[in-house]
């Protein structure tokens, strides 16, 4: 909470010096940024369907052995199996964690954002004074910074 007061001041500090017109362009480039995150965000989105094409290779896999004959052929299934099952499952942290760090993102920006408009433009007469964004408490969502095939933590 410390942290967010001491941008809050920061960026109170820089207001008072940022022409109108640097302000208003500066909130431009921060909802183009929050834009840009959501359409990152659908592309996630996607991937999450992919991976449920893993799990549901996966699942096909592992019916056609147990109806399968004994052997070779069963024991490459049961790789290819592992494979997909593996693959979708660092997928699924991957977006998950994708997914956290957008929607802290995101919701910094819209605060930026909105401290801008509110500090820079006033208020106005027919909407009233302009709402911001609350930033996240927290710093950072997800502490983790790389995936590996072997590490996998669900959460």
């Amino acid at each position: 909470m410390q942290t967010d007061n001491l941008t809050e001041v920061k960026l109170d500090d820089a207001l008072t010096a940022m022409p109108l017109l640097a302000a208003a362009e500066l909130q431009d480039h921060l909802m183009t940024v929050t834009n840009d995150l959501e359409r990152l965000q659908r592309l996630l989105d996607d991937a999450g369907e992919a991976l449920s094409t893993h799990f549901y290779s996966a699942s096909n896999q592992a019916m056609s052995l147990l109806s399968g004959t004994d052997g070779g052929p069963a024991a490459d299934g049961l790789k290819h199996i592992m494979q997909d099952i593996a693959s979708a499952i660092t997928a699924l942290q991957f977006q998950d964690m994708a997914t956290q760090l957008i929607a802290h993102t995101s919701q910094r920006l819209r605060n930026c954002a909105d401290q801008l408009a509110r500090d820079t433009f006033g208020t106005d007469d027919e909407d009233g004074a302009a709402v911001v964004e609350i930033a996240p408490l927290r710093p950072n969502p997800v502490t983790q910074d790389e995936m590996d095939a072997g590490s996998i933590e669900l959460f």
